[in-house]
């Protein structure tokens, strides 16, 4: 490869030294340096993927050791299919190539965007910057990662954060599109991968693939994409395994239940289905329902079906029906379950020239479509519907609400601000450049062209920026000193 291929181009040129020139692909290899020592990247290791360590011991998983495991099960996809030398290869190749440090890559840096407390946190500040600073666009964890490495993460020089190749940027953008730009593709308008202010460095890593069709992913990128869901749908069920949260009577009831009434449940029309999920089998029926309206192009009946069985077979009935207990034999179990799954899930990885808007050229086949979604209900059903966990996400949000209204004080405060975080000011100025930057460039991507109101949302901006990059940790911290709860200053204000 040649700095000439523009899938090396970087958005300002760089030259490689002499260990660097000797090496194949050394683009690629620096890219996916920068990122794992970025400390974005470390800070991975202290935000929580679903249930934090605190709340349930040091098994689970943190989005740091996801992410690694994200970027093992993508870079064995990527290998097979970039030394696939039948039709298949000839197809990656024509669509872009598929270079497994390109997709590691991707893959490490998929949840930089993440913010502290997971999901529960991603949805929080998105409530935040709408409803406290106007912001349209609010707060996605995809759009964040995006942001992080084109600009808020910086190597060596100001202004091209990570300074990246378009073939890493382009494999992050898993929604490429702007918030609301997405209608009928996968993840609809609710997920997109670049804010309006990062729109050129959107648009000039996608450049670099000239052959893949306006909004959708890159080769390298639905490889990642696909791990992800391969991870999620394994490495959750392990931890609430290893928790003891995943009761096997209930989970049992719920499946047998929908196998035995199934002929009643189609029977019911979607409201009575979705106001009785509480009854065995209705939760598993009402899924049924929304795959096949979500996704008809690929929901099938019989496929659901078989999916459910070897989940009833495999999970329920085999890992599930031997409680963990932490013995050696335990841990091979688990690793065995865990293990054969993923390489039967990476396996079923096929490539398709002209695929669904909803779907990527490379995708799981059918049967395995199924089977992930079934996986990802157990957790989904059975944990993330729990009143205890619920009560205790409600006390995450309202830590994230005091940071975001105490910080945002701080900044409107004429006489302290000069005392605010140095960080949080420097973020504030990058907000405050790319508002007016977008006025110049893009004014038809704001809803407003005010400089006064658009400097009052950057500062918005750098607000939501600077508590997404916190740790949980770092979050409570600065909560407690922020309403004068803890004497530990020291120790408490390292996340300043």
């Amino acid at each position: 490869m040649t700095i000439r291929d523009p899938r090396a181009a970087r958005r300002v040129p760089e030259e490689l030294d002499e260990f660097q020139s000797a090496e194949r692909h050394p683009d690629y290899r620096v890219d996916i340096e920068r990122i794992r020592f970025s400390p974005y990247f470390s800070r991975l290791s202290a935000v929580t993927q679903v249930i934090s360590q605190t709340g349930a011991g040091l098994a689970v998983h943190n989005r740091l050791t996801h992410s690694v495991k994200v970027a093992a099960v993508a870079r064995a996809i990527a290998v097979r299919l970039s030394t696939d030398d039948g039709p298949t290869g000839a197809l990656v190749e024509e669509l872009g190539g598929c270079h497994p440090v390109v997709v590691q890559a991707a893959a490490s840096a998929h949840d930089l965007g993440h913010p502290p407390f997971g999901h529960l946190g991603e949805h929080t500040l998105d409530r935040l910057a709408r409803d406290r600073f106007r912001l349209r666009e609010g707060f996605e964890g995809n759009a964040q990662t995006f942001r992080i490495l084109t600009r808020l993460d910086e190597h060596d020089q100001p202004g091209v954060g990570l300074n990246l190749t378009a073939a890493v940027r382009a494999a992050v953008l898993k929604y490429p599109w702007l918030r609301g730009h997405g209608a009928g593709r996968r993840g609809g308008s609710r997920k997109f991968s670049a804010y309006a202010a990062d729109v050129d460095d959107m648009r000039d890593a996608l450049a670099a693939y000239p052959l893949i069709e306006e909004g959708q992913q890159t080769v390298e990128c639905s490889i990642m994409d696909i791990a992800d869901d391969i991870a999620y749908s394994l490495h959750d069920l392990d931890d609430f395994y290893r928790a003891g949260l995943l009761n096997q009577a209930t989970i049992s009831a719920e499946f047998r239940a929908w196998y035995r009434d199934l002929t009643e449940l189609r029977a019911l029309d979607a409201p009575a289905i979705a106001s009785a999920t509480r009854a065995p089998g209705h939760s598993l029926e009402l899924l049924w329902r929304r795959l096949q309206a979500r996704d008809p192009w690929i929901a099938d009946a019989d496929a659901f079906e078989r999916a459910v069985s070897k989940v009833t077979d495999e999970v329920i009935d085999g890992l599930l029906s031997v409680p963990f207990d932490g013995s050696l034999a335990g841990e091979r179990s688990l690793a065995g379950f865990t293990s054969e799954w993923i390489q039967h899930l990476q396996a079923s990885v096929s490539v398709d020239r002209s695929p669904h808007r909803r779907s990527g050229h490379v995708s799981l086949d059918r049967t395995a479509w199924h089977e992930v979604a079934v996986l990802k209900f157990l957790h989904e059903r059975f944990i993330l519907d729990r009143p205890d966990l619920a009560v205790y996400q409600r006390g995450q949000a309202s830590v994230l609400e005091r940071l975001v209204d105490g910080f945002s004080a701080w900044i409107d405060d004429e006489y302290d601000v000069r005392r605010a975080p140095r960080r949080l000011l420097d973020l504030v100025d990058l907000a405050s450049e790319d508002y007016l930057h977008t006025r110049r460039e893009h004014p038809e991507l704001l809803d407003t062209t005010d400089e006064e109101e658009l400097l009052q949302r950057a500062t918005g901006r750098g607000v939501i920026d600077y508590v997404a990059s916190l740790t949980d940790a770092q979050a409570t911290s600065l909560d407690a000193l922020l309403i004068g709860q803890t004497e530990r200053l020291w120790d408490a204000g390292q996340g300043l």
